[in-house]
């Protein structure tokens, strides 16, 4: 395996999360469920993890703050936007499939 000094470990380790981030906002006609349902995580497990690196450095990100990064846009102004009411199919899906905390 290549390995690179951590510096640029670190950047290109960011890079392709602002790239995942980039193409999450893009892509508001995939719902979270459907990622929980298919990949067992989604962009609300993404934001749960921004504001638990933030806490593990002693920075202070709440929930709505950290929601913010992932989304671009306030999270309500996100659902009122592209959210749609999940149907009986993907709620089963969820929870056969769902992940502890959720």
């Amino acid at each position: 395996m290549k390995t690179f000094d951590p510096q640029t470990t670190l950047e290109l380790e960011a890079a392709a999360f602002r790239r995942l981030v980039d193409h999450l906002r893009s892509r508001p006609d995939v719902q979270n469920i459907d990622m929980m349902n298919l990949a067992g995580f989604c962009r609300n497990c993404l934001s749960g993890w921004i504001a638990d690196a933030a806490k593990d450095k002693g920075l202070e990100l709440s929930k709505d703050e950290s929601r913010e990064i992932i989304y671009g846009m306030p999270y309500q102004e996100w659902q009122a936007r592209h959210q749609k009411e999940a149907n009986a199919e993907q709620q089963t899906a969820f929870q056969k499939s769902r992940p502890s905390g959720h």
